[in-house]
This record gives structure tokens, C-alpha cells and sequence, in this order.
């Protein structure tokens, strides 16, 4: 399995992902779009085990549900969902391609109201069921 880099705007933080994402979608809730600074989040979900930190963090929450931020720059780089089994990995932050694209948009109830959805994705008002 081929093996993806990404880090953080300074370059403090790296980490390797395995090319082996589950699913990606675009989430547009308001907290995704306050951690990034922008209108919403494309992240990458894949198994924890196929993800590694090589370099520097900082992380906020507690130890099974955290993000993954840079301590120097703030960048969010992922973060770890359902009970630490699963990272979300920011799709802004890799250095390589992956060969997963979002195929979904979720929270879009709680999108940005100056933002247009210009794309033929599906759409769903919370979490995709």
C-alpha cells in the first residue's frame, strides 16, 4: 500500500497515512468550519492503525476523541473519532495525492450561509446515515 505524507503550514508537524481511505466527505458544520478557517472541512477517514505521527503536535480533547493541531502554527491536521479507532484526516494537509476524493457533503443544515454548494455531491443535513 503506497504511503501519503502531510504536514502543518511551518512544517513542525508531519505524519504518514497509508493510502487506504474509507471514505472522504465535506463537512460543513460550524466547528469544522472554526477549526479551519474556512467554509468547510474536506477530510479523509481511515482505520487509526494506517495512521503516524512522525514529528511534533498538539492536541485538544481527551485521549480517544481528540484534533490534532500544530503547536507552532495551529494548523489542524486530523482528528480522532469513534472511541480513537478512526482518524479524520484534513485532506488540506497532505503533501501527496490521494487517490480518495469526498463524495459527500454532511451538515450542510449547518453550512455557511454566504457559502453556494456549487457541485452535483449529495448533500445531508447532518451526518450521512
Amino acid at each position: 500500500m503506497a504511503s501519503l505524507s502531510g504536514r502543518c503550514y511551518c512544517g513542525a508537524v508531519a505524519y504518514e497515512v497509508e493510502d487506504a481511505f474509507v471514505y472522504a466527505a465535506n463537512c460543513h458544520c460550524s466547528n469544522c468550519r472554526r477549526a479551519t478557517g474556512s467554509a468547510f472541512k474536506p477530510f479523509a477517514g481511515i482505520e487509526r492503525q494506517k495512521f503516524a505521527m512522525v514529528k511534533g503536535l498538539l492536541i485538544f480533547g481527551d485521549a480517544e476523541n481528540h484534533d490534532g493541531h500544530c503547536k507552532a502554527c495551529g494548523s489542524l491536521l486530523y482528528s480522532q473519532v469513534r472511541e480513537a479507532a478512526w482518524v479524520h484526516v484534513t485532506m488540506g494537509t497532505l503533501v501527496d495525492v490521494p487517490a480518495i476524493r469526498p463524495t459527500h457533503h454532511i451538515f450542510v443544515g449547518s453550512k455557511a450561509p454566504w457559502y453556494e454548494i456549487t457541485d452535483d455531491l449529495p448533500q445531508y443535513r447532518g451526518h450521512k446515515q
